[in-house]
């Protein structure tokens, strides 16, 4: 009687091809899963209007890069801008404020001037922002 020897090439690996599924099936649904909250509304966000002349009138707040502040030109501290716009205010009870920021100025900067002035009844506050260059004006803003 012959036996036969157990043959000492090595098996197939048959969980490679399991693992290279369960791979491909964590990438699919990363890519189509979405990572953000979600509101229980829904939220359209607001329309910026580029093109259109700035409104006349109110006072310009002038934020550089490092949070330093002027107003209409001239600088002033944070602590005293609060009073010196409720000065302006009583003149002109529809003041518009115009915050200019400097495009490398951090949102932690502009943010608590924004709610400052809502908090002395300021209803106009006006961001500035620069329009994209466009193809179609060769480059020019």
């Amino acid at each position: 009687m012959k036996l036969k020897r157990a043959s000492t090439r090595p098996q197939s690996e048959t969980i490679i091809a399991l693992i290279d599924v369960v791979f491909f099936l964590l990438v699919f649904f990363m890519l189509i899963g979405r990572m953000d909250a979600t509101a229980p509304f829904d939220v359209a966000p607001p329309h910026a209007q580029t093109g259109r002349d700035m409104p006349a009138g109110g006072v310009t707040l002038a934020i550089s890069p490092m949070g330093d502040l002027a107003l209409d030109g001239r600088a002033i501290a944070a602590e005293t801008l609060a009073s010196k716009l409720t000065v302006e205010l009583v003149k002109d009870p529809d003041l518009r404020l115009r915050i200019n920021a400097h495009r490398d100025t951090d949102l932690r900067h502009v943010l608590p001037f924004v709610s400052q002035a809502e908090g002395l009844g300021i209803l106009d506050v006006i961001l500035v922002v620069t329009p994209e260059r466009s193809a179609a004006s060769g480059g020019r803003p």
